[in-house]
């Protein structure tokens, strides 16, 4: 994983996630996840491509269940754009770069 992307428990969700200064990407995967794996390189282009204007985070779902609980998380990945401490998209399944490249310019 690159250096870029962080690592989100629960401990971390709220000064990482909910108090970040720029919109947030938290993937929310698990290892035993195709499409989650399919995802994961797309998240280390886009944390190298919009270096400095996003930050990417993941959620592993089975190490951090509350979390995916709080945000009803049914289906993974779901990748949660959040910014100025709100949900504001929501992507559930494995999409291309260019659909979530979209979407992060719209919150740029």
């Amino acid at each position: 994983m690159s250096g870029k992307i962080i690592d989100i428990t629960n401990d971390t969700f709220q000064e990482s996630v909910l108090n970040a200064d720029k919109p947030v990407i938290v993937d929310f995967w698990a290892s035993w996840c195709g499409p989650c794996r399919m995802v994961a390189p797309i998240m280390e282009e886009l944390s190298d491509d919009y270096e400095g204007k996003i930050q990417v985070a993941k959620v592993n779902v089975d190490d951090q269940g509350e979390l995916a609980a709080q945000f009803r998380i049914m289906s993974i990945p779901t990748v949660l754009i959040f910014k100025d401490g709100q949900i504001a998209e929501k992507i559930v399944g494995a999409r291309g770069k260019s659909e979530f490249s979209e979407l992060i310019e719209k919150h740029l």
